[in-house]
């Protein structure tokens, strides 16, 4: 007989887009015990034939019901392990957590064990009157939050919000509803075009800019990954 209790190994995934200009997460209403009728982040077990990364990219489709969410479309990354011995009533769970991120994500599905499935706001979730997540996924919705949001500041992951061909008023965009408030215009046009390989020219649009002048100038993600020195971030009160 083992001397260890029952152990199992789960993945949960704080899955962004943007919608309505407000960074959005994707939660599920819990069918199930344990926390059944409650809110919960994405994900399941991994399979003993699975690695975390492998179950990671499952749920993620799953999910999402976005067959085209892979490793060359949208972003997936490792958060970082929650183990706390009580954050599952069933048992001994750690959970390998994961951020995801895409633009324009679909409306969910709800999986088998699950009641429903929509976008929230992420302001929305973390408000003092939202209701309680299930386990412990206010904790690591409030982490893949802010990894998302110092990321944004020194790498150029903010491309993975928008669908090429883009203008930079929608890339700045991206930034307002991840940080809270814009950055600083001329700041923020600095480092996009002072980059070497941020964003590439790709022709202008149809439409006229933003002041109803000249068309708007298009651009596509470059090869930079790398924002130096960073852009920092506008501090909300």
């Amino acid at each position: 007989m083992s001397e260890h209790p029952p152990f199992a190994v789960t993945v949960d995934l704080a899955v962004f887009t943007i919608r309505d200009g407000a960074l959005s997460v994707l939660l599920v209403e819990r069918g199930e015990e344990p926390f059944a009728g409650s809110w919960a982040l994405p994900g399941g077990f991994v399979e003993p034939d699975e690695d975390a990364e492998t179950a990671a990219w499952r749920e993620l489709r799953e999910e999402t019901g976005v067959e085209r969410f892979g490793v060359d479309t949208g972003h997936l990354e490792q958060l970082r392990t929650y183990s706390a011995p009580d954050r599952d009533p069933r048992m001994r769970v750690v959970s390998v957590a994961h951020v995801a991120f895409a633009p324009d994500l679909p409306s969910p599905e709800a999986g088998t064990d699950a009641a429903d499935a929509r976008w929230w706001a992420v302001d929305d979730v973390l408000d003092a009157d939202a209701p309680v997540l299930a386990f412990d996924h206010a904790e690591i919705l409030r982490d893949a939050r802010e990894r998302i949001r110092a990321k944004l500041e020194y790498t150029t992951l903010a491309l993975d919000f928008v669908t090429e061909p883009f203008t930079l008023p929608e890339l700045r965009r991206v930034y307002a509803a991840v940080w809270g408030a814009p950055p600083d215009l001329g700041n923020f046009r600095r480092k996009v075009l002072g980059t070497d390989g941020f964003v590439v020219p790709a022709g202008a649009s149809d439409g006229p800019g933003g002041t109803g002048g000249r068309p708007a100038a298009l651009y596509r993600r470059g090869g930079a990954t790398a924002i130096q020195p960073p852009m920092l971030r506008t501090v909300v009160a």
